[in-house]
């Protein structure tokens, strides 16, 4: 397939998500590596612009660069499969199931996929109880965000309404997760293969959304230093996990290796960063797939449904 074979291509980018500032920067990023490779790519920013437009001005191929809801959460795919618009990433159901951590863990927990006990938490729940029952500390955040907003580590049961309900400010569906101690892993995956793993060191508690975005102290590792024995385990595994939930085209795949080695997997991210500092395009480099050509790879495997 050659750039002209992928005909008027738009980048959808930004949106309505709380994830909107780092959408634009995905956007832009991609948008600029399909121009350089060629492509005729035009930037659409669905939170100003109605999707009906991208039949009006006769696109034919879409790159999904919005993250979170009404972007990440199969609302635009099943809108793109009625008009009959090829677009990257997965399916409805998929982008659907992987937005919604709660149930990626039902589905992960029946095919015997490792992921930290949780219980889902509403007004009514006995907070007490609920830190007996998973130990502390606790993890409370919204089942159906990104990029870690509204979460919260709790590590006394007096805190925990308070961090319920900051999580219910985003979310009416608030996940409670047992604490795991341990190294934070990524693992990206473009068609059926897993690149190579990227390890995150947090200069605080907790890899969230000032660690992602605003710390300088962050620090990336890829190659990520584990035994080679250790990355094929987790990479297989990260595979499954992906497969399980019906991704397709590319995804993100989060989990941690706890102290004791054994990996639990966190959550899976069907539309992640694409900045040329973003994970994905790190472990790509890695793998010797520069951010030009990664971006192509990932247009030319776009879901037709």
């Amino acid at each position: 397939m050659t750039v002209h074979d992928f005909g008027r291509v738009a980048v959808l980018m930004g949106g309505r998500s709380a994830e909107r500032e780092i959408s634009l920067q995905s956007g832009q990023a991609v948008l600029a590596a399909l121009r350089s490779s060629g492509v005729d790519a035009y930037p659409f920013d669905t939170g100003k612009k109605q999707l009906a437009a991208l039949s009006d001005e006769q696109f034919d191929r879409v790159y999904i660069a919005l993250h979170g809801r009404f972007g990440e959460d199969g609302t635009v795919q099943g809108a793109l499969e009625l008009m009959n618009i090829p677009y990257t990433g997965s399916g409805v159901m998929a982008s659907a199931l992987a937005m919604d951590k709660w149930r990626t863990k039902l589905l992960w927990q029946a095919v015997g996929i490792n992921s930290p006990r949780s219980m889902l938490l509403n007004e009514q729940s006995d907070f007490d109880q609920v830190a007996q029952s998973l130990g502390l500390p606790l993890i409370i955040k919204p089942a159906r965000e990104g990029s870690t907003i509204g979460l919260s580590k709790i590590k006394h049961a007096d805190d925990l309404a308070e961090a319920y309900r900051k999580a219910a400010e985003h979310d009416s569906l608030v996940l409670a997760e047992a604490f795991v101690a341990g190294t934070e892993l990524t693992a990206a995956i473009i068609g059926e293969t897993t690149l190579p793993l990227v390890r995150i060191e947090v200069a605080g508690e907790l890899y969230d959304y000032e660690a992602k975005y605003l710390s300088d102290d962050t620090r990336y590792f890829c190659p990520c230093g584990l035994p080679e024995e250790q990355i094929s385990a987790i990479q297989v595994q990260a595979l499954k996990a992906y497969q399980t939930l019906g991704c397709e085209g590319w995804g993100r795949i989060d989990l941690i290796l706890s102290e004791d080695g054994q990996y639990y997997f966190l959550e899976a991210n069907t539309s992640p960063g694409m900045t040329s500092h973003s994970l994905v395009p790190m472990a790509a480099r890695t793998a010797g797939i520069g951010f030009e050509d990664l971006v192509l790879k990932i247009l030319s495997l776009s879901h037709v449904g």
